[in-house]
């Protein structure tokens, strides 16, 4: 028996690709729960204690409370610097109450470490720098574990703000009146003068009665949110915790708070997004920008609003392929242009991403009912999180999770409302999934984000053809290719010179350039667009196109024997190739 368990452990294989037999992680990492701040970056740490060559952290920042702004900078020195490979950068939890977005970052620095030895991560690993950080917003997300909530607040970060407008702050948020922990619904009983009736088949819901003329009314009314008037002003919950959107913060299309709720009163002023607008300014190679939200299904992409017009055709057709590969990867998921298909967004960050910094960036909302039941459904439902009726919600809960979800409803007298109940779905149900599909959710977004990092651009040179002209002159024609979809420069970047220009040389002992330019026709080697000056040196605001190439031809001369042509691009590996002349 001991025999036979030694050969069973020597035939596991480190790594854990995904498939159930054969391997089995260095770092176990339970996937079926969500994690608060300092367990994220309890499991990062045990993450870079295990791989100390691979994965390190940097703080760009603190948050208001003070809590760090922590990037992880995931990248294989043994085959470079981090400056010398396309960056992705991978974020989560930007908005607090949306929390698997931290564990889908956490799951992308597991899987490319557990799996380095796979043969394609390893290409990832080999030929590009990862930039992580799985908490945007650790305040909220604090809050959020450690506060009563519901599945939608703690969205903002906690810096105070007067939401109502009546010179205090925060002064008049939810309130946890029973104790359990969790935000969840009153209701009044008011026979014969109420709004809503209970469903005959589940009195735990409220269903609206229809206008009528004969007078008939409901028993009961809804009274919204756990809640006092804790102001005095007649109102309740009106000045919840916070009030800022970090989401709605970025420079691209900014608009301030009568337009954009959240917005502060100009770009980048909530320390969080500034620290972040900063670091990816700071980094010329970012080529690939993924950030995690929650729910609904939505793999999302810019324009936020439609005064901004359309993107460039070039850069779309890329999108659309990223996109589309998503839905595959991602089953009911929709991919989507947030101003067309969702709502207008003004100062988004993947807006910025693309529009500012010219890379391109999606928005994923993580999680939607549809997974849960395992059907679509029709219509602008399908984009909401939660999803579905109460009385569905209440009968999946029922069946998968035997009604731990809903908490029911239990009689309570309030101050000013009297004899009440409270009751309804904890904060832990709706927007984020049951605990037996959260390593599916984060698994496949995470890999939707490493299949965009695959997707960064890569250069190779074919071999040179090198044809004598007569004369001690020779042409040296050589076609730079882009093994990848996403271009080296994008349009929005080469239309609005963002960046730096792709550059294309020559060199050699003794060679001397008499003229270089780009090929207009294959075919057609005369046909050159010739520079005017540094003929050895030519520079492409456009770069190479996705899956696209760039031929060259020098004319040169000289006693050299061999040369070395390169190509020096932000967004890819530099590439060189030295040839015989």
């Amino acid at each position: 028996m001991i025999q036979f368990l030694a050969a069973t452990l020597m035939a596991l294989q480190g790594g854990f690709p995904g498939t159930p037999t054969g391997s089995r992680p260095t770092v176990e990492i339970a996937w079926n729960r969500l994690y608060d701040e300092p367990e994220i970056h309890a499991h990062f740490a045990r993450l870079e204690a295990a791989w100390p060559e691979l994965l390190r952290h940097v703080d760009i920042g603190s948050s208001v409370e003070g809590r760090a702004l922590r990037v992880y900078v995931l990248s294989d020195p043994s085959t470079g610097t981090d400056q010398d490979k396309p960056l992705m950068w991978i974020d989560g939890n930007v908005h607090g109450n949306e929390v698997q977005g931290g564990e889908a970052v956490l799951y992308a620095a597991w899987y490319l470490l557990e799996n380095r030895a796979e043969p394609q991560v390893k290409e990832l690993l080999d030929g590009a720098v990862f930039h992580l950080m799985p908490l945007v917003n650790p305040d909220g997300r604090a809050h959020w574990f450690q506060r009563a909530h519901d599945s939608s607040s703690s969205r903002t970060g906690v810096q105070p703000t007067d939401e109502d407008r009546d010179g205090r702050l925060d002064e008049d948020p939810p309130n946890d009146l029973d104790g359990d922990g969790h935000i969840t619904q009153m209701r009044k009983h008011v026979p014969g003068r109420g709004t809503h009736r209970q469903d005959p088949d589940d009195p735990r819901v409220l269903v609206p009665v229809p206008a009528n003329d004969v007078g008939r009314r409901g028993d009961w009314v809804l009274l919204g949110e756990e809640g006092l008037d804790d102001d005095g002003d007649g109102r309740v919950n009106e000045d919840d915790v916070g009030g800022y959107d970090m989401n709605r913060a970025w420079p691209s299309l900014w608009e301030p708070e009568h337009v954009q709720r959240g917005a502060g009163p100009y770009p980048l002023y909530w320390p969080e997004a500034r620290a972040i607008g900063e670091h990816l300014l700071g980094l010329s190679n970012l080529a690939g920008l993924q950030s995690f939200h929650n729910a609904g299904g939505m793999i999302l992409r810019g324009p936020g609003a439609e005064p901004f017009g359309e993107y460039e055709r070039e850069d779309v057709r890329v999108f659309d392929e990223l996109g589309r590969s998503g839905e595959r990867m991602l089953p009911f998921y929709r991919y989507m242009v947030i101003w067309k298909d969702l709502y207008t967004v003004w100062g988004g960050f993947a807006t910025w991403g693309y529009e500012g910094l010219g890379v391109i960036s999606f928005t994923n909302e993580m999680w939607n009912s549809e997974q849960l039941t395992g059907r679509p459904r029709e219509g602008q439902a399908a984009l909401g999180g939660p999803g579905g009726s109460q009385k569905e919600r209440l009968a999946l809960d029922d069946r998968l999770l035997f009604g731990a979800g809903f908490h029911d409803w239990k009689p309570y007298d309030h101050p000013l409302y009297g004899a009440i109940e409270i009751g309804g779905f904890r904060k832990d149900t709706g927007r984020v999934p049951p605990s037996f599909m959260i390593e599916e959710m984060v698994a496949r977004n995470a890999l939707f984000a490493l299949e965009h990092a695959r997707n960064m651009p890569a250069v190779v040179i074919d071999p040179p053809e090198v044809t004598d002209l007569g004369g001690g002159v020779k042409a040296v024609d050589v076609v730079f290719r882009n093994l990848r979809s996403i271009p080296t420069r994008t349009a929005r970047a080469a239309s609005k010179r963002i960046g730096s220009p792709d550059v294309f040389t020559i060199e050699g002992q003794g060679l001397s350039v008499l003229a270089g330019g780009f090929r207009r026709d294959r075919w057609r080697p005369e046909a050159l667009e010739l520079a005017e000056r540094e003929p050895e040196r030519l520079v492409s605001e456009r770069g190479i196109g996705s899956r696209g190439e760039l031929r060259v031809r020098w004319l040169v001369t000289g006693s050299a024997r061999s040369a070395v042509v390169r190509c020096v691009a932000e967004k890819a590996r530099d590439a060189q190739l030295t040839f015989d002349l």
